[in-house]
């Protein structure tokens, strides 16, 4: 595990939202360089820049085209080395989006595999034999293009049709076209990615959040060809860069943990009920106290006993294929709800704008592959300048429309309030930069929020101390017996704090607590 993880807390850049430096209406490279000492002042030491690789942008950039090549409209290969170079003076790290399950049907490989002759890449995606067939009920592709090119056969899709699958091969193949997992051709896609790894950490990248990681090998219901694919990818790091981070877009930790990852989200989809605290109707973290985190808790728990504890399972605010989270909280709501990510462990992430209370924009028209996601990656607000100081061009140029409320939200304003969620969240990260036990690595247990209806009280133990984290979003107080701590110092509550004496814990309304014990 890279050291550099035991206390990073990451902040999310959708780089055509954060801010434009060129009057062109998208942001760039070097507007994210603008704005580096804004995040370290927020508290943030690590960044996530979704894709800025060469790309038509039919997916926002999840569609490559040159993954060794910085898309012009962010700049150039220079301005990403430049921006590591600046972030790294900051005590910033940065790691970039890879999207290996894929590519844009004009990427020069996809044009070179539709070919009939035979050459280097006519299995570099997955092709069947005849233009007849197509590709159906294999895991993991959404589909097939066909009738593209003179070559005989129709190619799987891994989610939009311009996005061929590449060839990693099946852990089950069932057709003569489906190659296993370790055939010579699936092994030179998997050399590849490699080599595109090695040429951005070769230039500063600090490593990789890795797209859909999932889903490589086709036809791997367990996934145990995936979880070897990337363990072997684990290996190389290891020997090469060790010191890369390496994150997995899967929502299992039990599985990709076991395959090599650092780290694992847990996300909107899949069966963590990460959205049951943020982002349902009834959310945990609503003061109405009609939510339940049980759920979560008994998932969390499992995923942690079946690890090891091995490796960080990372709860992100929101990111860039979910809602706003503000849409479901309010601020003071969303005040405890980060006072729950900052203290959880595994390296936290922040979603641009979240720290300022963006808002998600409804009823926008997609841009790029965005869909209903669209108003969720909407130009960064920094201040109440025209166009909320993204950009200088004019209003209908912008990538996509800003919230146009009067009262909309801006990084500026909130800096100043010594009240506002931004100072509250800046506070919080400072608290965990100074406590080792409420960092990534510590240990969790989980004393209350087994129950519907319950708190979360859980017990954050390093090798400097223990933290007792008291989260009670609900507009109602609880008072247990909880034997065995003595307090020694409060190290964070909001407006009110939980009390703990003579083994009565009194847990006010709507607050959070952290508490060092003995």
């Amino acid at each position: 595990m890279p050291k550099w993880l035991d206390n990073a807390v990451f902040y999310e850049i959708y780089p055509q939202s954060f801010q434009d430096s060129n009057a062109d209406g998208i942001g760039d490279l070097p507007g994210i360089i603008r704005r580096l000492d804004y995040i370290k002042d927020l508290g943030c030491n690590a960044l996530w820049i979704n894709p800025c690789f060469d790309s038509p942008f039919n997916d926002a950039g999840y569609d490559v085209a040159d993954y060794k090549k910085v898309a012009p409209r962010y700049g150039t290969n220079e301005d990403l080395i430049l921006l590591f170079s600046q972030a790294h003076k900051r005590g910033i790290k940065v790691i970039l989006d890879l999207v290996p399950g894929h590519t844009s049907a004009q990427h020069p490989w996809f044009v070179e595999s539709m070919k009939c002759e035979k050459n280097e890449y006519t299995h570099r995606y997955i092709w069947t034999d005849s233009i007849w067939k197509g590709i159906e009920n294999v895991s993991s592709v959404l589909g097939s293009l066909r009738g593209i090119s003179d070559r005989d056969g129709s190619c799987a899709l891994n989610f939009f049709t311009s996005q061929p699958a590449l060839n990693y091969g099946f852990a089950n193949p069932t057709e003569s076209w489906q190659l296993p997992a370790d055939a010579p051709e699936a092994l030179a896609t998997r050399e590849a990615m490699k080599d595109v790894m090695r040429f951005w950490l070769a230039l500063g990248c600090d490593g990789f959040r890795v797209d859909m990681a999932f889903s490589l090998v086709k036809n791997d219901p367990d996934e145990k060809e995936t979880i070897a694919l990337w363990q072997d990818f684990r290996k190389f790091l290891d020997a090469e860069y060790p010191e890369a981070a390496f994150l997995s877009e899967w929502g299992a930790p039990d599985k990709a943990l076991r395959a090599g990852f650092h780290m694992d989200f847990l996300l909107h989809v899949g069966p963590s009920h990460y959205p049951e605290l943020f982002r349902t109707k009834t959310p945990f973290f609503s003061r109405k106290g009609t939510g339940n985190a049980h759920e979560f808790v008994a998932y969390y728990e499992e995923a942690r006993r079946i690890t090891g504890g091995k490796g960080l399972i990372c709860i992100p605010s929101g990111n860039h294929d979910m809602c706003r989270i503000a849409r479901h909280l309010d601020t003071e709501e969303r005040k405890i709800a980060f006072a729950f990510l900052l203290s959880m462990p595994g390296a936290p992430f922040i979603y641009y704008g979240d720290e300022v209370g963006l808002r998600h924009v409804e009823n926008l028209i997609s841009v790029e592959g965005g869909y209903d996601r669209t108003g969720a990656r909407t130009p960064m607000q920094w201040d109440s300048s025209p166009n909320a100081g993204f950009s200088s061009a004019s209003p209908e140029k912008l990538y996509i429309c800003q919230d146009s409320s009067p009262d909309r939200p801006n990084a500026e304003r909130e800096r100043t309030n010594t009240e506002s969620l931004f100072t509250e969240i800046q506070r919080l990260i400072t608290i965990r930069q100074k406590n080792e036990p409420l960092q990534s690595n510590a240990d969790i247990k989980f004393l209350l929020g087994h129950k519907k209806g319950d708190p979360l009280v859980y017990l954050r133990s390093g090798v400097s101390g223990k933290v007792l984290c008291v989260i009670n979003p609900a507009a109602k107080s609880f008072t247990l017996q909880l034997p065995g701590f003595t307090v020694k110092d409060t190290l964070y509550s909001g407006i009110v704090s939980a009390t703990l004496a003579k083994e009565s814990l009194f847990i006010p309304a709507e607050s959070a607590t952290f508490l060092m014990v003995d």
